[in-house]
């Protein structure tokens, strides 16, 4: 199969790589029909995240088809829809059983693109998929969908939920790309008294305008002034940070009103000066976090009755083989407005091997579109034409 795989910093290609195959009797296989990616992708092609090896399929979001399962995986089947959350979850170490699955120490945690292949790719084998694919309602469409792998979950946790967001609040917003228009859009569900949003694309403060934000400021317009003005010099009481780099987190902390929080969402590849001796004083509650992705059901049950704003946030739309143009797309966002690219994929037949058992028949080895009945001829008979850009 063709999946999208990193060689190193600022290598990466879209090739040929070895089908998957059933590892662990919990294990299942999912063919990709959506597909998106992430800021922290191109982290990893900048170097940023060094425990991912060259020669590893990045991605770490999808929906698709379950095609193959182990034969200890009972909550889905072959020929479900589902989605395949950026988190693993073993479901019995201590961290799990907290509901902190992105910590999860027993093969779980963030692993899909990271230490193992990801999603990016015509199939990718889930382990523990009981806890770690949810089944899709046929009410959410794979676009929306594919968008509450990671995105929607983590700006909802790692930021309104850590950062503590209440009735009432001034929440400042310092980056609005994807994961910070998705903050905005789920900080609106504890009804602050504004939402303040900086960046220094005017034309994604725009966005944020439509997502909700009731007031803009460009990085370079004193946005700490804006936040003093708006409360009374106290500050802002909630500060997410969804951008990744120094600047932008020390700012944060110069935002915040004492006794505030600051939620870091960003992905960080330098160190930032933490100002203790100005911060010590101030009863400032600083969180970081990686998604745990414990609220992925509650906000699938919001998209499918229309109350996240998905569809906004996918700009850019592209055929799975032309993954390479759209890293290119997304990675020039300022050029090229990108904010969520997504990629639907041909299917393609597969040869799959089962050595943990399970699936939808008794060979060990076996073609996949004979477990989900539908090869390119199956879609043209049915009025797709093979190959359709977008089809899912």
């Amino acid at each position: 199969m063709k999946g999208f795989v990193f060689h190193g910093p600022g290598q990466s290609a879209w090739e040929d790589v070895p089908d998957p195959a059933i590892k662990e009797p919990t294990d299942a296989i999912v063919r990709v029909d959506e597909v998106t990616i992430c800021g922290t992708d191109l982290h990893i092609l900048k170097g940023d995240v060094p425990e991912v090896h060259p020669g590893t399929v990045l991605g770490h979001e999808a929906v698709g088809e379950i095609v193959e399962v182990g034969g200890d995986v009972r909550s889905v089947r072959p020929g479900d829809r589902v989605l395949v959350s950026c988190i693993s979850a073993c479901g019995r170490c201590r961290y799990c059983r907290e509901r902190s699955y992105g910590q999860c120490r027993g093969g779980g945690g963030w692993i899909l693109g990271h230490l193992i292949d990801g999603t990016q790719a015509e199939y990718v084998r889930v382990p523990h998929a009981d806890l770690s694919v949810h089944a899709l309602p046929a009410a959410v469409a794979s676009r929306d969908a594919v968008l509450l792998a990671d995105i929607f979950p983590t700006a909802y946790e790692v930021g309104v939920l850590n950062g503590r967001v209440s009735p009432g609040d001034t929440v400042a917003v310092v980056g609005a790309g994807p994961i910070g228009l998705a903050a905005i859009a789920t900080a609106h569900l504890f009804a602050p008294e504004r939402i303040i949003a900086v960046d220094l694309d005017p034309a994604r403060l725009e966005t944020a305008r439509r997502f909700g934000a009731d007031a803009v400021a460009h990085v370079e317009e004193a946005p700490e002034q804006l936040v003093a003005d708006l409360t009374d010099e106290l500050g802002a009481d909630v500060v997410i940070e969804a951008v990744g780099v120094p600047e932008s987190f020390e700012l944060c902390t110069r935002m915040v009103r004492p006794g505030g929080h600051v939620a870091n969402i960003g992905v960080h590849g330098r160190p930032a000066t933490l100002h203790l001796e100005d911060l010590w004083i101030r009863n400032i509650t600083i969180t970081t976090g990686l998604v745990d992705t414990y609220s992925t059901p509650t906000l699938l049950r919001m998209a499918a009755t229309g109350r996240l704003p998905t569809t906004q946030l996918v700009t850019h739309t592209f055929p799975l083989d032309r993954m390479e143009e759209a890293y290119d797309v997304f990675s020039r966002a300022a050029d090229t407005g990108a904010l969520k690219v997504v990629l639907g994929g041909e299917q393609h037949e597969v040869a799959v091997g089962t050595a943990g058992g399970g699936g939808c028949g008794p060979r060990a080895t076996r073609r996949m579109r004979m477990c989900w009945g539908g090869g390119p001829a199956a879609r043209a008979a049915a009025g797709s034409p093979p190959g359709a850009p977008g089809s899912a």
